[in-house]
């Protein structure tokens, strides 16, 4: 399995690289995998998000529960929370600021560990930092004194594997979002659509199973947004990676998503699973579809009915 002792530190997983521990560098792995077999399953709540077959399934949430602190300051975060993700599914989680989305992002990669409940990823329950995912946060987090394919391959070179082998696989995916013949530019070349493009390359570039993206496009403008949602759809469509995608954009979360996740306030849980049925691949004229404005209506209604919407 591909789950390994890591640096537990969240601070670590910067670059989107989760750190494994190592006696003289950061390359050199240390220890163990940290993993248990898969127990059997138990019931899924009423309201949480349906279940799918085990073989189709990669990611299983059973009864969740994440507090911080101890004591008059502990923190109620993740209350129950159980659903399944299928292999090459795209995930949208929506929810207000705060709610614990993040938090289950980190639980999902192993940064933080559960206070109850159980995590499986492939059928092997997480007990440490699951290092077989990419992860792409809103601050693209580029090294500015590396170029931008050794800002890609410092993925490989963080894991302790061969880089040069993975060069051919970066410039195949530089030129999957559109920038071939950037290869020798600097961050600071870059605008900020275009490092977001380099960050999700430097996740994808290892291959994994798995890629988190934690507001990977707030800081954009909304044009670079739309371009931005546009590449990413173009890029899973390829690479059919299983994506948890974290917004507070119901329109986003709507377009890209296979299903959408409405997060109630924290303590968070799964209000509702909503299906996105919409054809792909979606242009952006989609969202001037009568189906597309429904899902838009029912999930601001939602919100409405928890109160994070007001009139």
């Amino acid at each position: 399995m591909t789950a390994r002792i890591a640096d537990t530190h969240i601070a670590d997983t910067q670059m989107g690289v989760p750190r494994r521990m190592a006696a003289r560098d950061d390359r050199q792995a240390e220890g163990i995998p940290r993993v248990q077999p898969a127990t059997s399953a138990s019931p899924t709540h009423a309201g949480t998000a349906p279940r799918v077959e085990a073989t189709d399934t990669l990611i299983r949430f059973e009864h969740v529960t994440k507090f911080f602190g101890e004591g008059e300051r502990r923190v109620h975060v993740v209350d129950d929370v159980s659903f399944t993700a299928r292999r090459g599914e795209f995930i949208s989680i929506l929810g207000p600021s705060g709610c614990g989305k993040s938090t289950m992002m980190m639980l999902t990669s192993g940064l933080i560990p559960v206070s109850s409940g159980t995590i499986e990823i492939d059928r092997t329950r997480v007990t440490a930092p699951y290092t077989d995912l990419g992860i792409v946060f809103q601050q693209d987090l580029l090294m500015d004194w590396r170029r931008v394919l050794a800002n890609i391959l410092v993925q490989p070179e963080f894991r302790g594997l061969r880089v040069k082998d993975y060069e051919k696989r970066a410039r195949e995916l530089l030129n999957l979002v559109g920038l071939s013949g950037c290869e020798e530019k600097y961050p600071f070349e870059l605008s900020g659509g275009m490092r977001q493009r380099v960050a999700i390359c430097r996740a994808l570039v290892h291959n994994p199973n798995l890629l988190l993206m934690d507001e990977p496009f707030g800081a954009l403008d909304a044009l670079t947004r739309d371009q931005m949602n546009l590449d990413l759809q173009r890029i899973w469509y390829e690479n059919k990676k299983t994506v948890l995608f974290v917004t507070h954009s119901i329109p986003e979360a709507v377009f890209l998503g296979d299903r959408v996740f409405v997060m109630a306030p924290s303590p968070t849980k799964i209000r509702e699973s909503i299906e996105i049925n919409l054809p792909r691949p979606r242009s952006l004229e989609v969202r001037e579809s009568p189906e597309f404005s429904a899902h838009i209506h029912r999930i601001t209604q939602l919100f409405y009915q928890m109160g994070i919407l007001r009139s």
